[in-house]
């Protein structure tokens, strides 16, 4: 039987690339930032912290937080006709 080849971050360079601007350390504001309930966000995925990133299929769409969990926020996004319930930490995560 073929085996499936690579993983989940598979032919993601442009997707996790980084403008030269914004290379570097990663700001402690960003890392901090909090969000109610019901703000209107956009999922942009940060390389410098793998964790609490999302698949990256769902890069670049916008959603809504729903609930906190821990460190990380409940996003909300639709994905065709279904609603879909992403975990991420807040890097990953910019106000619209």
């Amino acid at each position: 039987m073929v085996q499936r080849r690579g993983g989940s971050r598979r032919k993601s360079r442009y997707k996790l690339k980084k403008k030269g601007r914004d290379k570097g350390k990663l700001s402690i504001r960003k890392y901090m930032q909090e969000f109610k309930t019901g703000d209107r966000v956009v999922l942009k995925p940060d390389p410098f912290v793998q964790k609490g990133i999302f698949h990256l299929r769902f890069a670049g769409k916008a959603g809504v937080v729903k609930d906190k969990k821990g460190t990380c926020y409940e996003v909300v996004i639709k994905d065709f006709k279904k609603e879909k319930i992403l975990i991420v930490h807040p890097i990953h995560i910019k106000r619209c």
